[in-house]
């Protein structure tokens, strides 16, 4: 057994089961153990954005870490975006990068780079194999590393010798901890707090408490307390819709922030940060919280949030179930022109139950987001990082991950032409993802940012940079070439019929909503 082979044996024993791969020379060794290691699935991505993203979206979904194969610093850069999307969402990923055998590094051949140093970037954990039998340790080890709480993103180097030199065989599986509870003394602070009355107060949730139980907790705490509930604009997962206790999402810009926390007093953070703008504007606050505002802690991100959640209802004195949910309302299809409101009202009518809500669709996004949150119940996913081109890679994870849900993701064409070779992977595997592709030809983000912060109204130039209208992009012909059918909507009876032949069916599908 090589140390290539010991990896693999170690990562399937330690419950990673799904490689997203873009290799080179380097990871061969680790290529060809996939031959003689049962129980890991391996996914080919033709861009290492693509690979990362799907990552993302797996441990997302699943809860725990799948693994990357990345080619060298060159392809770990490639890759880098979307791992910054990932680090913001507390995903838990395990990146192994092929580095040049160690004898080879003091030569400089070409694609010789500071491997450490990129990945130091992106990642809580790194680490350089230096030998072939300590190979499945640290195997053990970078899989513990991600398997945290929130889950973290751990960098294995794998110089090429240490995969091809004798190994002794894999390590066994780590016990991976809980989080930790939160202290007692901060769970009766909070609840006095909240107790005391005369306040306007807001709970601000992320992570782990915006599933389920979480939620059911929160929503036990609001009704006893008048306590709002609310989330970030981006959350990593939310699990919404008919029967689930409802969250206020802040809105994006600034002055809406401000606006919107107007009033409030007391701000009790779950696993969260205090609201602040997406970037700096001139004359524009930064910091959105309002002056005089406390904010105390309940859950730190690294804390048991649900449980914290559970323990404050006990302490407060809630009733045992929340009995204020979202109630289920299916819009009728709607018919006539076509915009977000008319897509957003039949996405929300035919959204089939436990579907994957991926939302990249930026500023045609906030219609569908409030029509479906009385839709059937499902998981929504938000760009954390706010880098594009994150959309399309992680509806393959979580497609992965969910093979018997419907994945659904909803993308602005400006962000899916980054990472457009997704839908390559999604036929190659025949994963059961609906693409709706929102066709303004524009940044349109863009064009509201450039007025936004002071640049002025832009003249030809200015505007030419912000318009990808010429030449007009074909989703379709894109698509089709790539092994996913596809058709377009012009109009809001053509979407809904298209979006509900998709529901009905299996396997990828585009549809390209012209706007």
């Amino acid at each position: 057994m090589n140390g290539a082979e010991s990896l693999l044996r170690t990562f399937v024993a330690n419950g990673v089961d799904a490689c997203f791969a873009n290799p080179g020379t380097s990871e061969m060794h680790f290529v060809a153990a996939l031959d003689r290691v049962e129980g890991m699935r391996p996914v080919l991505c033709l861009f290492e954005g693509v690979v990362t993203g799907a990552a993302d979206g797996y441990g997302r979904m699943a809860g725990k870490p799948a693994c990357t194969l990345l080619h060298l610093g060159p392809g770990l850069g490639n890759g880098f975006a979307n791992l910054h999307n990932a680090r913001r969402a507390g995903a838990p990923i395990v990146n192994v990068v092929g580095d040049h055998a160690r004898f080879h590094l003091q030569y400089d051949a070409p694609l010789t780079s500071d491997v450490v140093g990129l990945a130091r970037t992106c990642s809580a954990w790194v680490h350089v194999c230096t030998n072939a039998k300590s190979v499945a340790a640290d195997g053990a080890r970078a899989v513990l590393a991600a398997r945290g709480t929130p889950g973290q993103i751990a960098t294995l180097v794998l110089p090429a010798d240490t995969a091809w030199d004798e190994a002794d065989g894999a390590a066994e599986a780590l016990a991976v901890p809980g989080p930790p509870a939160v202290a007692g003394a901060t769970i009766d602070a909070v609840a006095r707090l909240l107790k005391g009355g005369g306040k306007k107060a807001a709970i601000l949730i992320r992570g782990a408490g915006l599933l389920a139980e979480g939620l059911e907790q929160a929503g036990r705490v609001a009704e006893a307390t008048g306590a709002a509930l609310l989330c970030d604009t981006f959350v990593p997962r939310l699990q919404r819709g008919a029967g689930r206790v409802e969250v206020s999402r802040i809105p994006y810009f600034a002055e809406q922030i401000v606006d919107f926390l107007e009033g409030y007093e007391e701000l009790v953070l779950v696993g969260a940060q205090p609201p602040v703008s997406f970037f700096a504007y001139p004359g524009k606050p930064s910091w959105c919280v309002p002056e005089g505002c406390r904010i105390t802690y309940l859950a730190q991100p690294h804390e048991d949030q649900a449980g914290a959640l559970r323990a404050l209802a006990e302490a407060v004195g809630a009733a045992a179930q929340p009995t204020k949910r979202a109630g289920l309302r299916r819009p009728e299809l709607p018919a006539g022109a076509l915009s977000q409101v008319s897509v957003g009202m039949a996405i929300a009518a035919l959204l089939p139950e436990g579907a994957v809500l991926i939302d990249e669709a930026a500023t045609s996004g906030l219609a569908p987001y409030g029509f479906t949150s009385t839709a059937a119940p499902h998981d929504y996913l938000g760009l954390t990082g706010g880098s594009i081109g994150w959309g399309l890679p992680v509806s393959v994870g979580a497609a992965v991950a969910c093979p018997d849900r419907k994945v659904v993701c909803l993308h602005g064409d400006g962000g899916a032409m980054y990472t457009v070779q997704s839908l390559w992977t999604q036929a190659r595997e025949k994963l059961d993802v609906i693409n709706v592709i929102f066709a303004n030809r524009s940044y349109a983000i863009l064009n509201i940012e450039l007025m936004r912060v002071g640049a002025g109204n832009g003249g030809p130039l200015a505007l030419s940079m912000l318009d990808i209208g010429d030449p007009t992009l074909d989703f379709c012909r894109l698509a089709e070439g790539m092994g996913v059918a596809a058709s377009r909507a012009t109009t809001a009876e053509a979407f809904g019929d298209q979006f509900g032949d998709a529901v009905r069916g299996r396997g990828p599908r585009l549809i390209e909503v012209v706007l």
